[in-house]
């Protein structure tokens, strides 16, 4: 049992379902939104300001870069003045950034604001994962964590809705204006709850570079790993779209089937949470690899929106059935000492690998075609499977010790 499982049980006596409600999947849940309202009109917003399709695209783009730039001084900074205090120091860092997008004459002020929005997105989603390794016993975090990323998917799948209906009244930086109050709301919420962690022994910050070089082993196996799934997940936001393009569907069916796949996608989380804690890691890992490999290895034999359908409903259920898994795997792993860092560390492998996906998927497709792209990333799928098979512990019930690289 690693250091600090011991303390967990004690620590879940003082948080029950309404704390985690209000103090964590609530404000989640709120801030998504605001997050769901606005990546669809970035780029749009750019374009308004004069920029290029290409400079547009980079604007866009920026969201991913502040996320991983500011991974590791995100767990470095919730380290040292704790994750609720980190959130609402995120929340001042996008309410900031937001306004900026606001009043930006020129697109690269609106660049400025883009990328301090992901600085502090990244804040706040290392934030909220170290809360919850902190505060949730090992048996009940594969749930916790599974629900965490269920709330994000929901408030992101409602967030364009809410953005469109606030751009028809407000004009073009409606959904601006739903993100700053989401913001805001999510961190009110916040400051209205008890810090839990507050009873946590104090201890002296660890070295950012100190943690990294202990944990190295971990990072660069397991960390390699969730670095792929991060990539084969966010190539399926691409790949749909692009491919019901080529086949002649129209932008309505394509939303359609991309809606369909997400709405298949939410209803799993809980279930994948319980699977995790009841029988392991390993239980969902895989089959969401192999069911998201498999259905990228499909899609270049669809042809019409029927069985494009029937690819996106599996992508959903491989997706879906890994909800949290990335973030549980972070939380088995972390230490107790230096936790919040080394989760800083964790999250820049899934970031790297959400930015890497499309990129894999623009450049096999500018090179070769979109077809022998999409193959590439049903490949990738399946070498993350032959990765977790080496690296994912194999555990039920009782906390395992941090997987040993091999």
């Amino acid at each position: 049992m690693p250091a600090g499982c011991h303390d967990w049980g004690a620590m879940a006596e003082k948080v029950d379902i309404r704390t985690m409600l209000t103090a964590v999947y609530l404000p989640c849940l709120v801030y998504a939104i605001g997050q769901g309202a606005v990546i669809p009109v970035i780029a749009l917003t750019a374009r308004d300001l004069g920029a290029s399709v290409a400079v547009a695209g980079f604007v866009a783009a920026l969201v991913g870069v502040g996320q991983i730039v500011g991974d590791i001084p995100a767990g470095a900074l919730a380290s040292r003045v704790g994750e609720r205090n980190a959130m609402i120091v995120a929340t001042a860092v996008a309410a900031l950034g937001l306004t900026g997008c606001l009043l930006a004459p020129s697109v690269w002020l609106l660049a400025i604001g883009i990328f301090g929005i992901g600085l502090a997105t990244s804040v706040w989603q290392l934030a909220r994962l170290s809360f919850v390794a902190e505060v949730v016993p090992y048996q009940y975090r594969g749930r916790a964590l599974s629900t965490l990323g269920g709330v994000q998917r929901v408030g992101m799948f409602l967030g364009p809705f809410v953005g469109a209906g606030a751009m028809h009244v407000l004009g073009g930086k409606g959904a601006y204006w739903v993100y700053l109050a989401a913001a805001l709301a999510a961190g009110g919420l916040l400051l209205l709850v008890t810090d839990v962690t507050k009873h946590q022994v104090p201890t002296e910050p660890v070295p950012t570079l100190s943690v990294l070089k202990q944990h190295w082993p971990i990072l660069r196996t397991l960390g390699f790993t969730a670095l792929l799934f991060g990539a084969v997940r966010s190539s399926r936001q691409v790949v749909i779209p692009l491919w019901a393009d080529s086949i002649g569907l129209s932008p309505t069916t394509t939303s359609l089937v991309y809606g369909i796949s997400g709405a298949v996608d939410m209803l799993l989380f809980y279930p994948a949470g319980k699977v995790m804690d009841r029988y392991g890691r390993m239980w969902v890992a895989v089959p969401s690899m192999v069911l998201l490999g498999v259905a990228h290895l499909l899609l270049p034999l669809t042809h019409q929106a029927s069985t494009l359908l029937l690819v996106g409903i599996v992508m959903g259920i491989g997706n879906g059935i890994g909800s949290g898994l990335v973030m549980t795997m972070g939380a088995d792993a972390a230490p107790a000492t230096g936790r919040a860092t080394f989760l800083g560390a964790w999250r820049l492998a899934p970031d790297v690998g959400m930015a890497t996906g499309p990129l894999t998927v623009s450049a096999v497709s500018a090179a070769i075609a979109l077809g022998p792209a999409v193959l590439t990333m049903g490949g990738i799928a399946l070498a993350a499977v032959v990765a977790l098979h080496r690296w994912v512990p194999r555990t039920t019930g009782e906390a395992p010790a941090p997987a040993e690289p091999g």
